[in-house]
């Protein structure tokens, strides 16, 4: 709920999409998508809501595009929270039967809408996982913390929260791969970024 719906879904580290295994599906499905239907939406200024606009008309449009797509292409709209049919409002949602290479898994939807693909075979898995032009921030849950750090090498990103639905710190370095930025900021490396490197050549008899 946290790596997905903070600020809306309008985070770089937002998680996009999720990838879950067949044996967990349903219930994950179930208790996830109850989960998104309590969410209250409404303006960031009523302490009761959980979930506010997005950041403009043109961005809650995109959003709504990329979910008419996936469902053009046969996900379906499993669980949703109610939202103002006024502003710049997208319900919260839940999306299941969503393809591989869906739109919706293959951009940033910077908005409350949460893809399942469901998975059984990890060499598959991982091709889906990095097969995007971004690399900032991924997500393992998993109850074998090596099998987790075993996965999380084969993904290509910059950062890997595990157990847990944030990644950023201020003592951590923070950036990603591919088209989600060169450099780090934030802990030890994020100081070298500041640093000049001199090198000395010298032959000494």
């Amino acid at each position: 709920m946290i790596a997905k719906f903070r600020g809306g879904g309008q985070a770089c580290t937002a998680a996009n999409r999720f990838y879950v295994h067949a044996s967990v599906a349903d219930e994950f499905v179930a208790r996830f998508g109850g989960a998104i239907e309590t969410l209250r939406v409404g303006p960031a200024s009523d302490p009761t809501s959980h979930v506010g606009p997005v950041v403009s008309a043109r961005a809650a449009e995109g959003v709504r595009a990329l979910t008419a797509q996936a469902t053009a292409e046969g996900a379906v709209i499993a669980h949703q929270a109610s939202a103002p049919t006024d502003g710049w409002y997208v319900a919260p949602t839940l999306l299941t039967g969503v393809r591989p290479d869906a739109a919706i898994v293959r951009q940033e939807i910077f908005g409350p809408v949460a893809p399942i693909v469901v998975w059984d075979n990890e060499d598959e898995l991982l091709d889906w996982i990095n097969d995007t032009e971004y690399g900032l921030a991924a997500y393992i849950y998993t109850g074998r913390l090596q099998e987790a750090l075993r996965i999380g090498e084969s993904i290509d990103a910059g950062m890997v929260g595990i157990n847990r639905g944030t990644v950023s710190d201020p003592s951590a370095p923070f950036g990603g791969t591919k088209q989600s930025g060169l450099g780090r900021e934030g802990g030890r490396d994020g100081m070298r970024e500041f640093q000049e490197t001199q090198y000395f050549s010298v032959g000494f008899e």
